[in-house]
């Protein structure tokens, strides 16, 4: 298995290992975006991963190559990102669950419809919203346009809990924040 290096990360590593370094990553997606305050991981082997049950037309994406962009529509309502990684085949993604937005802040608000600067990136659907992410990014290469990744600075004080929002595997603490940060979806406990 070949390495894909992207931000001073392996994407061919297990998802776990990869979400809890992107915290502090600055993604932009044509220009606009921010620092991942938060991801969770998401692995072929786990029940709660869209994965679990082998590939469809819906998740084929996240069982293509590493640093791609898995991008799903939830509840029919709010697109979601996920960086895929592990090798092609395994089925494996980080999702992206939060930012702290820094640029491109007037397309942010445009898309989002608010000046709250909490509310643009706080959370995975108003991420995608704010940042312009749709299907149209299925499947899309993170190291060329319209994405760019910059590598965290260094100290970064990584927390980890529980997921949000899924009914198996409850337990297993792979969501992962910057220590303190204000732009995450939900405290960490």
């Amino acid at each position: 298995m070949s390495s894909i290096i992207l931000a001073g990360i392996d994407f061919s590593s297990p998802s776990h290992l990869v979400a809890r370094q992107l915290i502090g990553v600055t993604v932009l997606v044509d220009g606009v975006g921010g620092r991942i305050v938060e991801t969770e991981a998401y692995d072929g082997e786990d029940p709660a991963s869209h994965s679990y049950s082998g590939p469809t037309d819906r998740n084929f994406a996240m069982f293509g190559p590493p640093a791609h962009a898995y991008v799903y529509r939830s509840y029919g309502i709010h697109w979601c990102l996920n960086f895929v990684c592990r090798e092609e085949g395994h089925g494996a993604g980080v999702l992206i669950r939060a930012l702290e937005p820094v640029t491109g802040l007037e397309a942010m608000v445009e898309r989002r419809g608010t000046t709250d600067h909490w509310l643009l990136c706080s959370g995975p659907g108003k991420l995608c919203q704010a940042l312009g992410v749709t299907r149209a990014l299925n499947g899309q290469s993170l190291a060329a346009p319209p994405f760019e990744l910059a590598p965290a600075p260094g100290g970064i004080e990584v927390v980890s809990g529980p997921r949000i929002g899924i009914s198996k595997a409850v337990d297993v603490p792979w969501r992962f924040g910057l220590a303190g940060s204000r732009w995450v979806s939900k405290p960490f406990r």
